[in-house]
């Protein structure tokens, strides 16, 4: 269809008024500005656009501007969305130069959205780089604090989200709505989300809390999902949290999740060929001193998790079976990554040592270390139990059979995948690379030194907590069991399990720092942000040192 360029200018606001703009229905734009996926010469823009009559379709035009206001390099354009993409609107612009800063709006029908800042990475040497580290939004549970604190930071270059963006939840007595703020934040729609229209909801929902606007809008991001953007435990074929039986193919339900997380999200969109959820695996270079590699680790290839209740115990109870439990955690079939995913880690490590990175950034949703259950009587004193709340004595006492086999306490996680874990080991040493896993989804910060079977050390790890999940220690008085997992967990140096917040990892030539940051409150608007632990770790000829206090 030929648009006449005069008449399309006047509505959206870049021109004079003429009787067709008037057609136009009233627009906003509620949800912010976005940008994602930077590369040294392009980056994702991101808003969407909200009709005051949904259907039919909106002309929009946007902007990015240098922030040097040097001569050149502005960039402008204009397209249309519409129902089809739920209002949503992603720019992928291309032609940039490397390492320049920008602002960057969108118009439509003459109104202006808010001003996002974003830029390009460097290219050749760059001094330093600050990420922050993000996972685990759950909505009524509270105020996104730590999303604003991310946005106050005095610098802040990246922002890596791990997962669980949205949480599919739904339902007055479901996962957080105890929380005591749950009443102003409930879940909308109000049911789980199981259909494109459930999801998109969902996302708008979030994407309306000024904290994730804020933060949105500071700084590009590098996004990956985890199991919530589709359903809890989800994996290729399926999700612990759907029954088929009553929610349908999974398939469509997936699609549709992916859909919405493509269309809500500031992530590029997949190239040709490849599907919605293949394109999550992606990397990015940070100049001569850093590649980020982010993983997809839940929809391409991971297989079923095992379960304690059903693979070691029986479902209808009887003998737990620990011999066969154990070969089935170990049979090297079991995968997370497939064996295309593998090969292109492995490419993208050695290709990054190659090119002389100091430091190698890898994303995951999931803890990679190995994580042990406390015991009784050996990691928690009798007193120490005595002094729990009851729902917190009852659950670690229901660990205990695991615990006293020495048994992983996340079989979701890579633990739960031990020989494809070994896999992902063997690919950091044989490219003699200096990795920094950041990983998400354990509602916990954990900083982790991690050693292949052999026992040589790795990796180094900082998980990040949640900006608003429920964690162990939530509902905890006087008893925090993050030293109890550090002292079950020979690869575990610190963790904390009751803040909410982010990591800040900081990147230099010379060094690796990571300040886990921590918001005093989730269920006040007012809160504090102060950095509760600081760990270090450097360079040491082909390899790097282990954690130290910084």
């Amino acid at each position: 269809m030929k648009i006449d360029r005069r008449k399309a200018l006047a509505m959206l606001g870049l021109g004079a008024a003429t009787p067709a703009a008037a057609k136009v229905s009233a627009v906003s734009f509620q949800h912010g500005v976005a940008s994602g996926d930077p590369t040294h010469d392009r980056v994702v823009l991101w808003t969407r656009v909200t009709p005051a009559k949904p259907g039919g379709s909106v002309p929009y035009a946007w902007e990015l501007l240098p922030v040097d206001r040097r001569a050149g390099g502005a960039k402008r354009g204009t397209g249309v969305t519409g129902p089809d993409r739920d209002y949503t609107i992603k720019v992928d612009v291309a032609g940039l130069p490397a390492g320049r800063a920008y602002t960057f709006q969108f118009k439509a029908a003459g109104v202006a959205s808010s001003m996002g800042r974003t830029h390009t990475l460097p290219k050749g040497p760059t001094k330093d780089v600050v990420i922050a580290v993000a996972s685990c939004s759950l909505y009524p549970n509270g105020y996104f604090n730590a999303y604003q604190a991310i946005a106050d930071l005095p610098r802040v270059d990246l922002v890596l989200h791990l997962g669980d963006y949205i949480y599919e939840y739904g339902g007055p007595l479901t996962y957080g709505m105890d929380s005591p703020v749950a009443k102003q934040r409930p879940h909308d729609p109000p049911h789980e989300c199981v259909s494109l229209d459930d999801y998109r909801r969902r996302h708008a929902q979030y994407k309306s809390d000024p904290g994730l606007q804020a933060a949105h809008g500071r700084a590009p991001w590098i996004v990956a999902w985890d199991d919530h953007e589709t359903a809890n435990d989800s994996y290729a074929e399926g999700a612990e949290n759907h029954q088929p039986e009553v929610e349908g193919s999974w398939n469509m339900r997936k699609a549709a999740a992916l859909k919405a997380y493509y269309e809500w999200m500031p992530i590029r969109d997949p190239a040709a060929g490849q599907s919605l959820a293949e394109a999550g695996t992606r990397s990015f270079r940070v100049g001569d001193l850093a590649q980020i590699v982010m993983l997809e680790t839940r929809l391409t290839a991971r297989d079923r998790q095992l379960v304690y209740q059903g693979d070691l115990v029986p479902a209808g109870g009887g003998t737990m079976d620990v011999d066969g439990f154990r070969k089935r955690l170990a049979d090297p079939a079991r995968r997370m990554m497939s064996e295309m995913q593998e090969r292109w880690f492995a490419s993208e490590l050695a290709g990054s040592v190659q090119a002389g990175h100091a430091w190698q950034v890898v994303g995951s949703g999931v803890v990679m270390g190995r994580l042990m259950m406390p015991l009784i009587g050996r990691d928690l004193t009798p007193e120490q139990m005595a002094a729990l709340p009851e729902a917190a004595r009852k659950r670690i006492e229901r660990w205990q059979p695991i615990a006293s086999l020495g048994l992983p306490y996340g079989l979701d996680m890579w633990d739960g995948y031990p020989a494809d874990r070994e896999r992902v080991y063997a690919a950091m040493t044989g490219a003699r690379a200096r990795p920094i896993v950041v990983s998400g989804d354990s509602h916990a910060f954990w900083c982790n030194e991690l050693s292949d079977a052999g026992g040589k050390r790795v990796a180094v790890e900082f998980g990040g907590t949640s900006i608003t999940s429920p964690g162990a220690d939530d509902g905890m008085k006087t008893l925090k069991i993050g030293p109890a997992f550090a002292n079950a967990s020979p690869e575990v140096v610190f963790s904390d399990q009751g803040a909410k917040g982010f990591v800040l990892l900081t990147l230099s030539h010379g060094e690796a720092r990571s300040d886990l940051m921590a918001v005093s409150s989730i269920t006040s608007k007012t809160f504090t942000t102060r950095a509760m632990k600081s760990f270090r770790v450097t360079p040491e000829g082909t390899g790097m040192s282990g954690l130290k206090d910084a």
